[in-house]
């Protein structure tokens, strides 16, 4: 799959120019949504005239984002909803000047393995009917029941992507403790973790909760 880690050359001199640093970081603070925000305001609103009710739909607080980032600059997002046996990828926006990089691939390739991780092995998508062959790369398909449908003033396919849930997928059997980590970071001690080590004293007026 395209990662856009080839070098470049130079005009100038014909000197080979380091390829951009690309990352994708799963959105945890007030301050990444509100690059988010931004980075769809820019794309959706700006670009394609969409009214601001349609583009923030009520659905930002129930799903994962993810920020594409070029060395460092907050660039491209995604938003990833979950359903009873499915995942669905949506909102996703790379802002003009850096679609020329490959962000978008990456950003893509790391939605789909977060839906994996946490046990999808189905991933949709409505995909633009201009931009179906570019998720065909990454192994969406349009099957034969596939539904067509319009909004915003564009129209869309439903795309299906099938795949293999990878080692370590999150299920009812893995470590309790994964399951209270931070949301794409399974694989690290989380703080409550380590809580396990600070003695806990009887207090009568403790709080009733779970986890």
């Amino acid at each position: 799959m395209p990662d856009g880690q080839n070098f470049n050359v130079d005009p100038a001199n014909g000197a080979r120019k380091a390829p951009p640093k690309l990352e994708v970081t799963t959105v945890k603070t007030i301050n990444d949504m509100m690059r988010v925000t931004a980075i769809r305001a820019a794309v959706y609103m700006a670009e394609q005239d969409c009214p601001y009710e349609e583009e923030f739909d009520g659905n930002d607080f129930c799903a994962t984002h993810m920020i594409g980032w070029v060395n460092g600059e907050p660039v491209a997002c995604l938003r990833l909803r979950y359903f009873g046996g499915f995942a669905k990828m949506e909102r996703v926006a790379v802002r003009h000047h850096f679609r020329k990089t490959k962000i978008a691939f990456k950003m893509i390739r790391a939605g789909i393995e977060h839906c994996q991780r946490k046990g999808f092995s189905k991933v949709i998508g409505h995909a633009r009917d201009e931009l179906i062959p570019l998720y065909r790369l990454f192994g969406f398909r349009v099957e034969e029941n596939a539904r067509s449908l319009v909004f915003s003033d564009y129209s869309y396919t439903e795309m299906v992507l099938t795949g293999e849930l990878p080692e370590g997928a999150i299920t009812l059997e893995s470590c309790p403790y994964a399951l209270i980590r931070p949301e794409g970071d399974w694989d690290r001690p989380g703080v409550l973790e380590q809580s396990v080590d600070r003695s806990a004293e009887a207090d009568a007026g403790y709080a009733m909760a779970a986890e």
